[in-house]
């Protein structure tokens, strides 16, 4: 035994260097694996170590030459044995020497006749002494660490089979995620813009907290509150603000996680969502992309009886059917209101429907200011400048715009974000990437043409936005951009407004005819001709803008009059006059100041980028402003 210690810690060292260092395990299924782990582990070492210690009485002795079976033959006849005995099972004897303490042992052969007569020869005393058998107890040693890991992994493959078919039998399960106190970390103070829409919602937060207030005169509190808006303009950031300020439960689920392959399995959920609600109320339920599943029904190919209706009919029960469900509050979202299935949108169900529309100029700014609290801002940055800049912009395109600031200043290696970020973000979140300028050249000068065709046009004309960058630096899939400052508010639109942006958008294929004839023109000018196009188009089939009359001939996406051939010939003729007249305007102008023309593409082509201000600075200095007036636009 005093060879087995030694061993032991030498393998204990052994097996502290080699395993690996265990990770925290967090769910249920890896809490199975690591303990599935840890027996195979411990089962091995105990094989490891029996094999050790078997072989380990025999570790470390110091060899020395074996006792023969002649030796004993020759030791008999000297008289110096006094007594054997013999193993027959091990075929060995044990043999004790005269003046010497410790027995030897002899291998011996199957048949001992020879060693047999030699000791009755001598008068030696023998005897025969078998060993026990161990050898079965020994096997069946062995085979337990075997059979109890092959038990452990049939023990964990079938409970990992009744997980399996655990979730097999609970997929129709509400999937909606839930929250005793919301914690989004987002209050209606972080939500800037819609100021309209937090004032409606926060009604219900109050209704919610203090329901007295409003039941004390008779108010009932609404069912539901559709929020309606284009992407991105802040409907699922309301939402977080509710459940930031209500402090009530709050359930999240998405539409399209109702409708599944299996037939009643949304109409399951839509059931164990409301039964928790209920369990909970007062709650609030909020369904993002009601539209995946609110559409109307009798118009999909299952005949009126699809899985996506049944959901809807299981939503139309629970939001106001027979039973009622007090103290629950449906907020859903969506911007496709045109396809919700008018039962939805009716008094009961959802009783107010709130417009989240784009940001106005102070709504921006307030966005912007929200944004940049957790960003190092320059100074002589003006939010202010930067709202008037990014009409028609969501909070999400505003947010993602200071983002792309911060990168461009942390690329740039600037402590803080300064204007020249802001703009160049701002043309990358319009437009896109900045590419590499063309070379000087022949396209280079067609394309600076090109670009001061525009500007010159929209300059000269009053009703045009103010130019506000002219550049030769391409992005996205643009080479050159002319940009304009919207002076006002985005919303309504005069017919002036609209013939003066049709006349500069062609300003750039007119300089391209005046200046290197009809037969130089480029392909350029196709995402200006398809702008114009459409442009036109709603002015004779939308505004009533033409010698068609008042007129509504086509819908969104969809042709009405405009289908028959004697209509279609009459709005395309109303088109082709408009867009020929506006072209001869902004050709006018492009041969009424072809010399300034030039001389502000070669600065272009110098400097290939010119700002707005510089950029009437010089017009300014190389001629006086010429009114080359709209009337040729206004007699269309």
């Amino acid at each position: 035994m005093k060879y087995i210690f030694p061993l032991t810690s030498q393998y204990n060292q052994l097996t502290t260097v080699v395993q690996p260092k265990q990770q925290e395990v967090k769910t249920g299924e890896h809490k199975r694996q690591h303990r599935l782990w840890g027996w195979g582990k411990l089962i091995t070492s105990g094989l490891f170590l029996q094999l050790l210690l078997m072989a380990g009485p025999s570790w470390g002795q110091e060899k020395k030459e074996e006792y023969s079976y002649s030796e004993l033959l020759n030791d008999i006849n000297a008289g110096k044995v006094t007594l054997v005995e013999i193993d027959p099972r091990l075929q060995k004897a044990t043999v004790t020497l005269k003046n010497q303490e410790k027995p030897e042992e002899v291998p011996l052969l199957k048949q001992n006749p020879e060693l047999i007569n030699t000791l009755k020869a001598n008068d030696v005393k023998f005897d025969y002494n078998p060993s026990p058998d161990n050898s079965a107890m020994i096997r069946l040693m062995l085979q337990i660490p075997i059979l109890l890991l092959i038990l452990i992994i049939v023990i964990a493959i079938v409970r990992r089979s009744a997980n399996m078919s655990g979730q097999a039998m609970s997929f129709s399960k509400s999937r909606a995620r839930f929250q005793m106190e919301a914690k989004t970390g987002i209050c209606f103070q972080d939500v800037a813009g819609i100021d309209e829409a937090k004032e409606e919602l926060q009604e219900v937060v109050t209704f919610l907290k203090e329901p007295e207030k409003f039941t004390a005169i008779g108010a009932k509190i609404p069912k539901g509150v559709l929020l309606v808006g284009p992407p991105g303009t802040g409907k699922t950031l309301l939402a977080k603000a509710i459940a930031g300020e209500a402090g009530v439960p709050f359930f999240s689920i998405s539409g399209s996680e109702f409708v599944e392959m299996f037939v009643g399995v949304g109409a399951s959920r839509v059931r164990d969502l409301f039964k928790k609600a209920k369990e909970n109320a007062p709650c609030l339920i909020f369904i993002d992309e009601i539209d995946a599943v609110g559409r109307q029904r009798g118009v999909g190919y299952g005949g009126g009886n699809d899985e996506r209706e049944q959901t809807l009919n299981q939503l139309l029960t629970e939001m106001d059917g027979f039973e009622g469900n007090t103290g629950i509050i449906v907020i859903a979202a969506t911007n496709r209101p045109d396809v919700l299935d008018r039962a939805l949108m009716r008094p009961g169900r959802f009783d107010r429907q709130v417009m989240v529309d784009y940001p106005d100029f102070k709504g921006r700014q307030g966005i912007l200011e929200v944004h940049a609290r957790d960003k190092k801002v320059d100074g002589e940055v003006s939010l202010e400048v930067v709202a008037r800049r990014t009409p028609g912009f969501t909070g999400a395109d505003l947010a993602n715009l200071l983002n792309e600031a911060a990168i461009f200043t942390a690329r740039r290696r600037k402590e803080a974000i300064t204007m020249n970020e802001i703009n160049d973000a701002i043309d990358r979140v319009r437009v896109g990437m900045e590419g590499t300028p063309l070379l000087d050249g022949k396209n280079k000068r067609l394309l600076a043409y090109h670009e001061i065709g525009h500007a010159i046009v929209a300059t000269m004309l009053p009703d045009h936005d103010p130019v506000q960058k002219v550049t030769l630096i391409p992005r996205g899939r643009a080479l050159g951009i002319t940009w304009y400052l919207p002076g006002e508010e985005w919303g309504l639109e005069s017919r002036s407004q609209l013939l003066a942006r049709i006349a500069s958008a062609l300003g750039g294929r007119a300089a391209e005819e005046v200046i290197f004839g009809e037969d130089e023109v480029t392909n350029g000018a196709y995402g200006d001709i398809e702008a114009v196009t459409d442009r036109a188009r709603q002015m004779v089939t939308r505004f009533g803008m033409s010698d068609l009359g008042l007129l509504a001939l086509e819908e969104d996406n969809q042709d009405n009059y405009a289908a028959f051939d004697e209509m279609a010939a009459k709005i395309d003729a109303q088109i082709r006059s408009i867009v020929e007249k506006c072209h001869e305007q902004a050709k006018t102008i492009i041969r009424e100041n072809r010399v300034i023309i030039d001389q502000l593409v070669d600065i272009l082509i110098d400097k290939e980028t010119i700002e707005g201000d510089e950029f009437r600075q010089l017009l300014e200095k190389f001629k006086k402003t010429v009114d080359s007036g709209p009337e040729l636009c206004k007699s269309v």
